[in-house]
C-alpha cells in the first residue's frame, strides 16, 4: 500500500467520524421525538426486540460492507442465508440427536462455499458483482428448494437445542446481541488493524494501484465474497432458529434492508470507503424505523416510502461528502 492511500485512508476516517456523530445525534433526537408520540418506545422490552430483530441485518449489514468497500455488490445474500437455513434444518430434521453444532457449522460452511464461488465469478471471472450475485441469487434459491423437495421444516421436526440457539440470555442479554456484537468486533478488529484489512479498502479505493503494489486483487474479492457468506450462514442458523421454520422463500428480498442499513451507515456504494462503528449505527437507525413506524401508527402504505426518503437522503449526504473529501484532496495536491 503506498503513502498516498494511507493518507486518502486516513482522511476519510476524520470524515467518517464526523458522519457518525451526525448519525448519532439524528438517531437521539428520532428516538426523543418518537418517545413524545408513544411512551411505550423505549422501555426495556421494546428496545430489546428492537435490537434482536434488528441483529441478523447487522450481521449481514457487516458482511456487505467489506464487498462494497472493494467495489462488489452481493444480491445473493437472501438466497445464501434460506439455503444455509434450509441445510441446517434439515441436518436438524433427519438427525435430531446429533450435537446442535454440526448443524451450525452446516449451515455456515454451506453460506461460505455459496460466498467462495460468487468469489470466483467475480475475482476470477471477471464477471460483473451485480450480475455475478444476481444469477446466483436464483441458483441458490433453486438448490434451497430442491434440496428440500418443495417443503418446509416446521417448529416440531426441529429439537429444543436447535431452536434455544437464539433464545439463550447471557448476563440477561439476549444471545442473539452477543453474537451480533461479536462479529462487529471481530469485523472491526479485522479492517482497521489487520495488512488484508487495509488492502480491502485499497482495492476498493484504487483498483489499478492496488495491482501495482502487488496486492492480489483477486484473492481479496474471493475473501470478502467468502465471508459475506460466511455471515450470511450464520444468519441463516439463527434466522431458523428464531422463527423456528425452515422455507424456501425466507429472507426473499432481505439483500435490500441490508444495502439500506450500509448506505444509511455511510459505506460509499462506489467503494473504497466504509466503517464498523457506520455500520451499526445504520442497523440501528433501520431498526427503529422499522420498529416505531407501526408504533406511530403509521399506514403500511407509507411505511415503505419513508423509508425510501430516509436512504435516498442518507445516499445524497454521501455524496456531497465525499466530493467535499475529493475536492479538499485535489486542493492539497496542488499546494
Amino acid at each position: 500500500m503506498t503513502a498516498k492511500q494511507d493518507k486518502s485512508i486516513v482522511r476519510s476516517l476524520s470524515v467518517a467520524r464526523l458522519r457518525d456523530i451526525g448519525l448519532v445525534l439524528f438517531i437521539v433526537i428520532l428516538s426523543i421525538f418518537i418517545q413524545f408520540r408513544n411512551s411505550q418506545f423505549l422501555t426495556i422490552s421494546n428496545l430489546n426486540n428492537m435490537l434482536i430483530n434488528a441483529c441478523i441485518m447487522g450481521i449481514l449489514a457487516v458482511g456487505m460492507m467489506m464487498v462494497i468497500i472493494t467495489g462488489g455488490i452481493d444480491l445473493s445474500i437472501g438466497s445464501t442465508l434460506a439455503l444455509s437455513g434450509m441445510s441446517a434444518g434439515l441436518f436438524v430434521r433427519d438427525n435430531p440427536d446429533a450435537p446442535v453444532i454440526i448443524a451450525v457449522l452446516i449451515g455456515i460452511a454451506v453460506g461460505m462455499a455459496a460466498g467462495f464461488v460468487n468469489g470466483l465469478l467475480v475475482g476470477k471471472g471477471g464477471v460483473l458483482p451485480l450480475i455475478a450475485t444476481l444469477g446466483m441469487m436464483n441458483v441458490y434459491r433453486g438448490l434451497t428448494y430442491i434440496i428440500a423437495g418443495g417443503a418446509w421444516v416446521s417448529a416440531h421436526q426441529m429439537n429444543d437445542g436447535f431452536k434455544a440457539i437464539s433464545f439463550y440470555n447471557i448476563l440477561g442479554i439476549n444471545s442473539m446481541i452477543w453474537i451480533a456484537a461479536i462479529v462487529f468486533l471481530i469485523a472491526y478488529f479485522f479492517l482497521n488493524y489487520t495488512r488484508t484489512g487495509r488492502r480491502v479498502y485499497a482495492v476498493g479505493s484504487n483498483y489499478e494501484a492496488s495491482q501495482i503494489s502487488g496486492t492480489n486483487v483477486d484473492n481479496i474479492q474471493i475473501l470478502v465474497y467468502t465471508i459475506m457468506g460466511g455471515v450470511s450462514g450464520l444468519s441463516g442458523i439463527l434466522w431458523v432458529s428464531r422463527f423456528a421454520s425452515a422455507q424456501g422463500d425466507t429472507a426473499q428480498g432481505f439483500e435490500m434492508n441490508v444495502i439500506a442499513a450500509c448506505v444509511l451507515g455511510g459505506v460509499s456504494i462506489t467503494g473504497g470507503s466504509g466503517k464498523v462503528p457506520g455500520v451499526a449505527l445504520g442497523t440501528l437507525l433501520l431498526g427503529i424505523l422499522r420498529n416505531s413506524l407501526p408504533l406511530l401508527k403509521v399506514s403500511p402504505f407509507w411505511q415503505d416510502a419513508i423509508y425510501g426518503v430516509i436512504i435516498m437522503i442518507a445516499i445524497i449526504v454521501n455524496v456531497m461528502v465525499k466530493r467535499t473529501v475529493d475536492k479538499r484532496n485535489l486542493q492539497r495536491r496542488h499546494i
